[in-house]
């Protein structure tokens, strides 16, 4: 995902913009493809199953999530970006917190349609378009990348 033309906005430009905050990037490539996120102004999981590199906005399956559901994937991103602020910042930091190592991995895996198996049956079909906040990449709110949840086609 390309930051796009637009470049980076301040938080409530996103916000007033219809933007809602991805907590967390736990599987990344190029662009977040899983995690905990706020859709339509509550928590969900998302996994991504489409990733178009000819335009922006990417497709995933999207499930509601309790807040108790998401706290440990946001533990474990806090973990990551006290890890990573240290890494950057010259000091020791040593290997990178994983999932192998701190925890086990969030639920919302199980949003992704697998071999022999349905998606859930609250799981929706959702477009998240992309924008990116001027703060810095990696934070314990989030990182710097936003979206905004449409319909899928």
């Amino acid at each position: 995902m390309s930051r796009g033309t637009t470049g980076p906005r301040d938080e409530e430009q996103l916000i007033a913009q219809g933007f809602r905050r991805v907590y967390a990037e736990p599987d990344r490539y190029d662009g977040p493809r899983a995690g905990p996120a706020d859709v339509h102004g509550s928590p969900h999981c998302f996994r991504g199953y489409d990733c178009d590199h000819a335009d922006a906005a990417d497709e995933y399956l999207v499930r509601p999530a309790s807040e108790a559901a998401v706290a440990p994937e946001r533990a474990q991103w806090a973990i990551f970006t006290d890890w990573n602020r240290r890494h950057e910042g010259g000091g020791r930091s040593g290997e990178p917190p994983g999932p192998r190592r701190h925890r086990r991995p969030l639920r919302h895996a199980d949003a992704s349609p697998r071999r022999g198996r349905q998606s859930p049956a609250d799981a929706r079909r959702l477009v998240a378009e992309p924008g990116f906040d001027a703060d810095d990449r990696y934070r314990a709110d989030g990182p710097d990348q936003w979206f905004r949840w449409h319909r899928a086609g």
